[in-house]
């Protein structure tokens, strides 16, 4: 399984590659301008920031658990911390 300091490295379109072969859709939430996809592959967590307004991934990034978007995970699922 790839790990994210790897998959860090790749283009957005390498990792949106890897992320629908490898890895499983948990969960989306808005966030201000952004659809946020949540993807769990292998033991990491994933987000894919969607802009709608641009039609295209803005980025993707390894999710920071401190950040105050994770209240919006978890009213939603649990996730294991």
């Amino acid at each position: 399984m790839i790990s994210w300091a790897e998959l860090k490295k790749y283009s957005i379109d390498q990792k949106v590659m890897v992320l629908y072969q490898h890895g499983t859709f948990v969960t989306a939430i808005r966030y201000y301008r952004h659809k946020v996809n949540l993807y769990l592959l292998g033991n990491e967590y994933v987000e894919v920031f969607v802009n709608h307004k641009k039609a295209m991934i803005d980025r993707i990034d390894l999710l920071d658990r401190s950040h105050s978007r994770m209240k919006f995970y978890s009213d939603q699922i649990k996730l294991g911390l």
